[in-house]
């Protein structure tokens, strides 16, 4: 990883190869967030380049008092929640988003026995955390994922840390139950 400081400085000073680089040690945190919040594929590819779009206008109001990659995380959740809004706005409802959901993953499923027991338990647990709120889904994502701190989560989503926590206890115990039901129907779980 480079020197975030004289990257961003080689970018103003109109360096095309360094916002390469940039977005190359960044794309795959904005992907992941983007992935987690947004449902439908097309989407996501447009806001991720939305998102370095962003990055890119916005680069000289980075201050260097957060670390970069928390200050692009916040602008990738804005950008999504931004997204996420005028989606509701346009009328499409949760349903509409579950169904699409759904039909994704059947899409790209494959009989079980053709997957190795993590993987179908990899499946399982995406399949249940794509069904919860965008807020549980990104906690669970920066937290597990992105291996981010409360404090750098509460920054992202600009909320107090003490929510963080709670939100985060509050989706563990939620994905806790929801895979129990799931398991003991399936005969999986006593």
């Amino acid at each position: 990883m480079t020197n975030t400081r004289s990257l961003i400085q080689r970018i103003l000073a109109g360096n095309k190869k360094a916002f390469q680089t940039l977005i190359e040690e960044n794309q795959r945190l904005v992907s992941y967030m983007v992935f987690r919040m947004v449902v439908n594929k097309a989407d996501r590819e447009d806001l991720c380049q939305d998102v370095f779009l962003k990055v890119y206008q916005n680069l000289s109001k980075f201050n260097f008092e957060s670390k970069f990659s928390t200050w692009i995380a916040k602008i990738t959740y804005n950008t999504c929640l931004d997204f996420l809004e005028k989606e509701k706005t346009r009328c499409l409802k949760a349903h509409t988003l579950k169904l699409q959901s759904h039909s994704e993953l059947s899409e790209d499923y494959l009989p079980p026995d053709q997957y190795t027991e993590k993987k179908d338990i990899s499946l399982r647990l995406k399949s249940e955390i794509d069904k919860m709120s965008v807020h549980f889904r990104t906690i669970l994502t920066l937290y597990h994922l992105q291996e981010m701190s409360y404090v750098e989560i509460s920054e992202v989503m600009q909320i107090p840390e003490g929510t963080v926590k709670s939100y985060l206890f509050r989706a563990r115990k939620l994905l806790k139950q929801k895979l129990m039901v799931k398991y003991q129907k399936e005969g999986l779980w006593h």
